[in-house]
């Protein structure tokens, strides 16, 4: 505990999210040469707008990068002050902004793109136009871009009547105002918009990070944008946006959160929203459930066939380039870190912390659950869809759900302390926090596999080939053309031989080995426990 926590009465989870760490742009652009290295191929950045706290889904202003993340904070305030906030033509470019762009183009020089993280449905408190609000009440020129329920009644002193919506009730977060949806509709595939003044200023940030300069050629600015808590914004609204972002960069890549629409039992159908007119893709966390689900054990009963089954209704009503855009992920900033939720069985993102669930463990992941998570990594980088990192997850960083998850990133070339105290002082493993460079080196080959294959894994023909839910085991090949590649899977604790119609010379791609040569027009192999291969033919 922090000393000046302690002194306040505050425990561990009232004082974290105060903690900051210095990270910074430039952290980013010192670190490209690793990221490099791991063979990414495209940076998903969580809000870098400027905004007062940790995670900057509290917007502060939008059109500028935060002013921490750059080298002059107190000028860009100044800078930024000295702005018309609606007015595009009195924007100009803080010292974070240009360090940011800085590093936009350094991506690019290195092949490398940059997805960018809005919330065009709420603000923070501290946003221009709210405290606006809040100071004029009716006679703010932004009154009605909120949604208010009620004014302050000038008449009553000493009553504040003030009301207002604050996304899923944080008044925090007060929500943007919609038009056009169906009474009582607030949140799902519904029809709308938000109002022309808010519409307005989120194109001209859209514009302003899309195409910096202005000269029509997007090539400087931002890649796309994944749009936070999408589902409680209208179609109409998404619409429009991805036409205006189009008209722009005809290849920006738009991915909406679509998540929970009961949690934690049942996520939404994306459907509604992947039909070509609003986003490429969501965030896929309706693959990865039953993906933990079969291969780590999670929820007993998940049998190879029923695991096949569910995978093939997620993509019903959904179109083949959108199933190929699917952010297939793991983890997130709002999830247990990977190697931690194969650690927890159970349901998913359920009492996933030692909050709620004090026998939930927050230690190091045990070696059955590092096995596990290179099983799943295979399905992941050989499945329909681009799969996903959270940061971190590669050295394995280990956490639960927020803000566990959201710890500073490890660094070989640092030194941490051990982690050694629970934050209920329930007694815990004396853990090293030191990378862990063998899953780097998974994540490294199995990155380097997909892009040598890339159009076979991005293109090519899913057919499953073997489904034994006796002995857990799974196989699927990958097809285009001449080109095929095997993948099979032993989610037992038991090895076992598979066995597959082929033909040909097949190299062992994953992990890499020698040729294997098919007999009797069959590919035989004996799987070890809770291990994958990906076969590729020569």
């Amino acid at each position: 505990m922090d000393p000046w926590a302690a002194a306040a009465g505050l425990d561990f989870y009232g004082s974290v999210y105060f903690r900051r760490y210095g990270g910074d742009l430039q952290g980013v652009m010192d670190r490209l040469d690793y990221l490099q290295d791991l063979g990414v191929s495209a940076l998903y950045l969580n809000p870098v707008n400027d905004a007062p706290s940790l995670h900057k889904y509290d917007a502060r202003d939008y059109r500028h990068i935060d002013r921490n993340f750059g080298p002059d904070p107190r000028g860009d305030e100044t800078r930024m002050a000295a702005e018309d906030p609606v007015d595009p033509a009195t924007w100009g470019w803080t010292a974070a902004d240009s360090l940011f762009l800085a590093l936009v183009r350094e991506v690019h020089r290195r092949g490398m793109r940059v997805i960018v993280d809005y919330s065009w449905n709420h603000t923070g408190t501290a946003f221009w136009a709210w405290r606006d609000v809040l100071e004029r009440q009716r006679a703010s020129r932004y009154a009605d871009w909120y949604e208010i329920e009620r004014f302050d009644d000038p008449t009553t002193p000493d009553t504040n009547e003030f009301a207002y919506r604050g996304w899923v009730g944080v008044k925090s977060l007060p929500e943007w105002r919609k038009v056009g949806r169906p009474e009582g509709a607030t949140r799902g595939a519904i029809e709308g918009n938000l109002v022309p003044g808010v519409r307005d200023l989120v194109f001209n940030v859209t514009r302003r990070w899309l195409d910096p300069n202005g000269d029509g050629d997007p090539s400087d600015g931002v890649d796309g944008f994944r749009l936070d808590v999408a589902e409680v914004v209208p179609l109409g609204f998404w619409r429009d946006y991805r036409r205006f972002v189009r008209s722009i960069n005809p290849e920006a890549y738009l991915v909406g959160e679509v998540w929970w629409e009961s949690w934690p039992d049942r996520m939404y159908d994306p459907a509604p929203w992947l039909r070509g007119d609003v986003f490429d893709a969501v965030m896929n966390y309706r693959w990865y459930v039953p993906t933990r689900s079969f291969l780590a054990g999670a929820l007993p009963g998940l049998t190879a066939s029923r695991y096949v089954a569910h995978l093939d209704s997620l993509t019903a009503g959904i179109g083949p380039s959108q199933q190929r855009a699917m952010m297939n992920l793991t983890a997130s900033h709002d999830t247990p870190r990977f190697g931690t939720s194969v650690y927890n069985l159970g349901r998913y993102k359920y009492h996933a912390n030692p909050r709620e669930d004090p026998g939930y463990r927050i230690d190091r992941p045990d070696q059955r659950s590092r096995r596990i998570q290179e099983l799943i990594l295979v399905q992941q980088f050989t499945y329909i869809g681009a799969p996903h990192i959270w940061n971190g997850d590669e050295v394995g960083m280990w956490g639960a759900d927020d803000p566990d998850e959201r710890k500073p990133m490890l660094w070989a070339d640092l030194s941490y302390d051990n982690e050694t105290t629970h934050p209920f002082g329930r007694p815990r493993h004396r853990d090293r926090v030191v990378p862990d460079t063998a899953l780097f080196r998974v994540y490294r080959d199995l990155i380097a596999l997909r892009k040598q294959q890339l159009r076979l894994f991005v293109d090519g023909k899913l057919t499953w080939l073997l489904t034994d839910d006796a002995r857990g085991l799974l196989v699927y090949e990958r097809v285009l053309g001449d080109r095929r590649a095997i993948v099979a899977f032993n989610a037992s604790a038991e090895p076992h031989e598979v066995s597959v119609a082929a033909d040909g010379t097949y190299r062992a791609a994953y992990p890499a080995g020698d040729v294997v040569t098919v007999a009797g027009g069959a590919l035989r192999a004996v799987l070890p426990p809770r291990e994958a291969r990906v076969w590729i033919r020569d």
